[in-house]
């Protein structure tokens, strides 16, 4: 969410757009006002502890965050990137008359649903306020079609209200190597937040099914969640158990400089996460120019072209995993056919073209005579 909302932002400053950027302050030592770009503002927002705060205890700063966000502006359009910020504000825009424009990038499932179903709710109020902002916002901006489905079957969304925006990728940044593939078995990467939802287990029971004599490593890129404390050493115990406990390497969380070269590095990027709405992660391996191994799931079947820029799997069976990995592994040509594909695809993917998807949902809101969704709307 974070690089779709930086990226989309400079985007549209670049193309001679004014944006402010607002979220919650965190620490005392963050200043509350950085200036990303010249034309984008990012300001931390005084709601809550000045300290980090647990997901589920989010909910109670809204109130705060909205008084705060009402001393700013006027704005012509305000989007909010998750449902904590959309409850702060859509009354805000009410009160304003200006169009509110709400996107989700993960949608709660009930507990008792299988994982498959997308995140689970970390507040009570989480499901009810996606729901009310799905069918109260003016506009509804989906990364996937995946998404926009889901929006409608589990939200109660207006589809005709629901625009898919997809996002882009730097191609500078995420980009292939210039080196050859280093003999050896190198490894394949998993970047991702360590919890459940991203099936890390899969991942680690697939490298173990690989055959020995080509098995790669396997590096872990991504941040411990607070919400499950004792998942990572549940994965280190997994891979004990399967005997390549010195073959998974978990190397945290890396920034953006650092993750692009171990993309371009690696010989495969895993996603075996049982839900996601897009996969961005995708979109960056195929700027890599790096295959990629993907579970069916929401917008990976989007995100990756199965055959064309990498595989995209049914099964969540290690075994038949294992197959698809040994293959990119074995066979040099396949993997190279992916790659190079992977990487067409990528260079007319990105980020001002999905900052103008965005901007005409934007003017679509602000034309005179619009009501977006809700027909009671005003535009001043």
């Amino acid at each position: 969410m974070n690089v779709v909302v930086r990226n989309q932002a400079e985007a549209l400053a670049a193309a001679g757009h004014t944006v402010e950027i607002l979220t919650r302050r965190s620490s005392p030592e963050i200043a509350r006002k950085v200036q990303l770009h010249p034309r984008v503002t990012l300001r931390f927002l005084d709601a809550g502890p000045a300290a980090p705060a647990p997901k589920g205890d989010h909910e109670d700063f809204i109130d705060a965050f909205r008084q705060r966000m009402s001393a700013l502006g006027p704005y012509d359009i305000i989007h909010s990137h998750h449902w904590f910020s959309g409850m702060a504000a859509l009354p805000l825009a009410r009160e304003r008359m200006t169009p509110h424009v709400q996107s989700f990038h993960s949608i709660a499932a009930e507990e008792s649903t299988p994982l498959s179903e997308g995140e689970r709710p970390e507040s009570g109020g989480r499901m009810a306020g996606e729901a009310w902002l799905a069918r109260e916002s003016d506009a509804i901006v989906a990364i996937s079609e995946a998404e926009a489905d889901t929006v409608v079957r589990r939200l109660g969304g207006v589809r005709e209200c629901i625009q898919v925006v997809q996002p882009g990728v730097d191609g500078t940044l995420f980009r292939p190597t210039k080196h050859p593939v280093r003999p050896g078995l190198g490894y394949v990467l998993v970047a991702a937040r360590l919890q459940p939802l991203k099936g890390l287990d899969l991942a680690i029971e697939a490298i173990a099914a690989v055959p020995e004599s080509i098995r790669p490593e396997l590096i872990i890129a991504g941040d411990a969640s607070t919400d499950f404390d004792g998942y990572v050493d549940e994965l280190r115990a997994l891979a004990a158990r399967h005997g390549i406990e010195h073959d998974v390497r978990f190397v945290g969380p890396q920034n953006r400089a650092k993750l692009a070269v171990l993309f371009r590095e690696a010989r495969a990027v895993l996603i075996p996460s049982h839900s996601e709405t897009y996969g961005l992660v995708a979109l960056e391996a195929a700027a890599s120019g790096v295959p990629v191994v993907a579970a069916a799931s929401g917008g990976l079947r989007e995100a990756v072209v199965h055959g064309t820029t990498g595989v995209v799997i049914e099964s969540r069976d290690p075994l038949v995993w294992a197959r698809y990995i040994s293959q990119l592994l074995s066979d040099h040509e396949f993997a190279q056919h992916l790659s190079v594909a992977a990487r067409e695809r990528a260079e007319h993917l990105d980020w001002p073209r999905s900052a103008q998807k965005l901007l005409e949902v934007y003017r679509r809101l602000v034309l005179p005579g619009s009501a977006g969704c809700r027909h009671e709307l005003a535009i001043a």
